[in-house]
């Protein structure tokens, strides 16, 4: 579990965007992971994703690493920041996109803004 616990540590600390998913940004294999990845697609946040189905090792390191049991797991300048409930909620109260401002992270306001009058 060292090896994946080396390699996830440097993946989120060399990306300022990471989201280890189940499946992959173009093609989700789970809705969860769905979800979360086309809110950041539908953003236009630039994002390392990292297929947990294609490495059980990495599948079960990344729960140990932020010891949080649930993926997709999203990380923003090598911070945890939280699972699907969580970014959503995050989302549609605006805390997503303060995070992004605070953190350097370009996104698009209008897409963002979108979402949140289509959950009004």
């Amino acid at each position: 579990m060292t090896d994946a616990k080396t390699q996830i540590d440097e993946t989120v600390k060399a990306n300022d965007v990471v989201l280890y998913m189940k499946g992959t940004k173009s093609m989700p294999q789970c809705g969860f992971s769905q979800r979360v990845a086309g809110v950041l697609n539908f953003m236009g946040v630039e994002f390392t994703d990292v297929n947990v189905l294609a490495d059980e090792e990495i599948r079960q390191g990344i729960k140990d690493y932020s010891d949080w049991p649930t993926i997709p797991q999203l990380y923003v300048k090598g911070e945890f920041v939280g699972g699907c409930d969580i970014i959503t909620e995050m989302t549609l109260s605006g805390e997503l996109d303060q995070l992004f401002d605070q953190n350097g992270v370009t996104y698009d306001k209008d897409a963002a803004d979108k979402i949140r009058d289509a959950n009004a």
